[in-house]
Order: structure tokens, then C-alpha cells, then sequence
């Protein structure tokens, strides 16, 4: 559901090898290397995720509930830096490792971050590129979604592999309703409505609504949560709902 800028919505795929021709990755990541498409980046989340810097704080708190005060934290889809300047401000003791695919998401992310820079490690690539840690806790914002089923375990599963026994794994993305048609078009409407409210170009919310709704890999919050638990966080549980996004929490 990034779909707030000119550039493609896939920010942070991390199993694209496993969905994508070698072709098509090369052009979607051409996409993202561009950085004048991207320079306008930051200006989109926050009008088409409700909440997100309430989100934000919420993943800290839950990472915060285990995650010692010098602890090393695995952000995945960490391109923008938006995730990674806020747990970076809330907690002065903690270090990122940051993965994306994108390297002008990732320049990006290094500007955003600022002078937290130190305490941030930014890796270009997926999911098979991060350390293997064990790492104190890991998140997974507005990304998974983008992911067919399979892949998703796959990709959790190797979150799941990466962190301490008990450490927190945040992950919020696209999840709703799966129902009639009807009911599919009402919570995507609503998502379109948000963000021309909070001041989206109406003709892109209208595409990114169209979007959405032709997404085969959107899942119901019951099918995400059922793959979170197959993946390992077999405590998951959800703390977050905005329309057309879901948060959970889980620990490994």
C-alpha cells in the first residue's frame, strides 16, 4: 500500500527473487533507485497510513517491553528511514541494522535518520543479505503485504531465525477484510477517502485504491496472523487496526 509517490509500491520485498523474472526486479528496483521520484517520499506515509507516528511510537513501547537498553534491533523495508529516525530518537541505547533493496531508499533513509547515523547500519538487499544476528528484536512495517503467502512465511520465518529467544517482532501492513466484493470496496474506499482528507492528489488515491483492491497478495487479518504464527511468533496478536491496516506483535 506505499502508494504515495510516482515511483512503484514495493518498497522493502525482501523475497522478490522468489515472485519476480530477473527483468522485472532489475526495472522495479531501477524505479527505486531514482532520487528525484523519490524525493517526496516522506510527504506520503503519514497521508496514507492512519496513525503511522502513533504506530511508530507503539512499535518502540513493544520492542521496549523485552529489548534491553543497548539493544540491537533488525528493521526490514527500511528505506524512507521514517521508522528508523523515530525508535532512533525514543531510544538513545539502541543500534539498527537496516535492509532494503533500494539504494536511493536507503540514501534516503540515511538523511532522514540524521545524526543518529552512528547507531545505524544500512544494508542494500533482501532478506538473505541481513546478519544473522541473533538480534534483540526485529520490525516489518508496510512491506509484507506486497508478499504472496508462501513468501511470507518464508520471510518470517526468517525473521523468526535472526532473533534472541523471546525478542519482540513488530510487523504492520495492508490487511483487511476479504469478503463480498462489497465489503472489499467499502474498507478500500476508506482507505482512498483518508488519504484525500489528509491531502493525497485525489487522482493518485483513486489509483492507489484501484490498486489495492486488485492485490492478490492482500490477505484477511485472520490469513496474516495465521502466517505469523506459522512463522514462528506463535503468541502473535494484534495491537493495531486503521481501516485498512493491521499491526501485530509476536515474540520468537
Amino acid at each position: 500500500m506505499r502508494a504515495w509517490s510516482r515511483i512503484p509500491t514495493l518498497t522493502g520485498i525482501f523475497r522478490m527473487k522468489d515472485t519476480m523474472t530477473e527483468d522485472s526486479q532489475q526495472i522495479f528496483l531501477r524505479n527505486f533507485d531514482d532520487d528525484a521520484a523519490i524525493a517526496d517520499y516522506a510527504n506520503g506515509p503519514r497521508r496514507f497510513t492512519p496513525g503511522l507516528d502513533a504506530l511508530h511510537r507503539m512499535t518502540g513501547l513493544l520492542l521496549a517491553e523485552h529489548a534491553p537498553e543497548n539493544a540491537r534491533i533488525l528493521v526490514l523495508g527500511a528505506g524512507g528511514g521514517l521508522e528508523l529516525r523515530a525508535l532512533a530518537d525514543a531510544y538513545p541505547g539502541w543500534r539498527f541494522v537496516g535492509v532494503d533493496p533500494a539504494g536511493a531508499m536507503l540514501r534516503l533513509a540515511a538523511r532522514t535518520v540524521g545524526d543518529a547515523i552512528d547507531r545505524v547500519e544500512l544494508i542494500e538487499g533482501l532478506i538473505d543479505d541481513a546478519p544473522d544476528g541473533p538480534f534483540d528484536g526485529a520490525t516489518c512495517l508496510l512491506t509484507l503485504h506486497f508478499l504472496p503467502p508462501k513468501a511470507r512465511e518464508e520471510t518470517v520465518r526468517a525473521i523468526h531465525r535472526r532473533l534472541h529467544p523471546g525478542a519482540p517482532f513488530v510487523a504492520a501492513h495492508g490487511s483487511f477484510p476479504r469478503g463480498s466484493q462489497e465489503e472489499q470496496a467499502r474498507w478500500v474506499d476508506r482507505y482512498m477517502h483518508f488519504a484525500i482528507a489528509s491531502g493525497a492528489d485525489p487522482e493518485q488515491a483513486r489509483t492507489a485504491r484501484d490498486a489495492v483492491l486488485a492485490s492478490g497478495n492482500m490477505l484477511a487479518p485472520e490469513q496474516d496472523l495465521e502466517i505469523l504464527r506459522r512463522g514462528g511468533f506463535g503468541d502473535a496478536e494484534q495491537f493495531y487496526a486503521a481501516f485498512t491496516w493491521r499491526g501485530w506483535v509476536g515474540h520468537a
